[in-house]
C-alpha cells in the first residue's frame, strides 16, 4: 500500500522533548516520523528515489506544513536514509502496518 511520493524531510534538533501530535514527546533517536493524514501508529517504509536506502519508522506527528513535502522524519531516521547532509529528498512512502483500532 502506498502512502505517496514526494519530498521527504527530517525535524530539527530544537524540536527535541516538545510534544507531538500524537502527545509522546519527540525523541530524535527514536524512529519516528509526522504525516498528515496517515492515523497514529501507522509504520511505514521510507525509500528515497535517488539512492534507494531505506528505513522504517512510525507515525506519532502530523506535518509536515511545506507545500510539496509528504513526510517529515526523525534525525535517527534521517541518519539511515543518508539525509542529515541534503536536508530533503525525493521519496517514497509506503504502509507496511496500520494501526490495531
Amino acid at each position: 500500500m502506498r502512502g505517496g511520493v514526494g519530498k521527504i524531510s527530517y525535524y530539527s534538533d530544537a524540536l527535541a522533548g516538545r510534544p507531538t501530535a500524537s502527545g509522546v514527546r519527540y525523541d530524535p533517536g527514536e524512529d519516528t516520523c509526522a504525516h498528515r493524514k496517515l492515523p497514529f501508529g501507522t509504520r511505514v517504509r521510507v525509500t528515497l528515489i535517488d539512492t534507494r536506502a531505506t528505513a522504517t519508522c512510525e507515525v506519532n506527528d502530523r506535518g509536515p506544513f511545506v507545500r510539496g513535502r509528504i513526510l517529515d522524519v526523525s534525525r535517527a531516521v534521517a541518519k539511515k536514509l543518508g539525509l542529515l547532509k541534503r536536508g530533503v529528498a525525493r521519496g517514497e512512502v509506503e504502509v507496511i502496518r496500520r494501526p490495531r483500532s
